[in-house]
């Protein structure tokens, strides 16, 4: 026995240019793909069901995605915020952290920041400086500067071993 009938859907030109634009972006989540396909399948006028089989999910996921664009458009098809615990490191904060492991050295006189050390000094967690450094590409044990040799190219090393171009075979 069919369901009752379907919400006709009419996409706006921009409407139908933003859901195919989704299907062809490769950064697109597989869900708002998905969501995209089902608002054009139904915009085309077929019923819930034959929607639903053809995209192999449920006539109820179909119905969903359906009503929620009716009622919002785009906008219905996009995830809601999800909830959660606020954020306890602000912004302010990573920045403060940020600064101090690139322009001042350890007060325990090493030679570079360890994410305990940093943590200790910051009053943060070892993991979430961890998190941040990782975020922010931030590797303390590496120096990135040049040291220039202060040997002549066609010096004689210690050892007796010859530099090239100076003339010994």
């Amino acid at each position: 026995m069919p369901g009752p009938k379907p919400l006709p859907l009419e996409l706006s030109e921009r409407e139908r240019r933003v859901l195919r634009g989704w299907l062809r972006k490769r950064s697109a989540g597989q869900a708002l793909v998905l969501r995209a396909r089902i608002v054009l399948a139904c915009a085309e006028g077929r019923p819930n069901a034959q929607v639903a089989q053809e995209l192999g999910i449920s006539r109820e996921t179909v119905r969903k995605w359906r009503s929620g664009f009716a009622a919002d458009r785009l906008e219905g098809l996009v995830d809601a915020p999800r909830s959660g615990a606020p954020r306890r490191i602000m912004d302010e904060q990573v920045e403060s952290l940020v600064a101090r492991a690139l322009d001042q050295a350890p007060p325990s006189g090493d030679s570079h920041w360890s994410t305990r050390s940093m943590a200790e000094a910051t009053g943060m967690s070892q993991s979430a400086v961890s998190r941040i450094w990782r975020a922010c590409g931030l590797k303390s044990h590496i120096v990135q500067t040049w040291k220039l040799s202060t040997l002549k190219p066609c010096q004689v090393r210690s050892g007796g071993a010859s530099a090239v171009g100076d003339g010994s075979s």
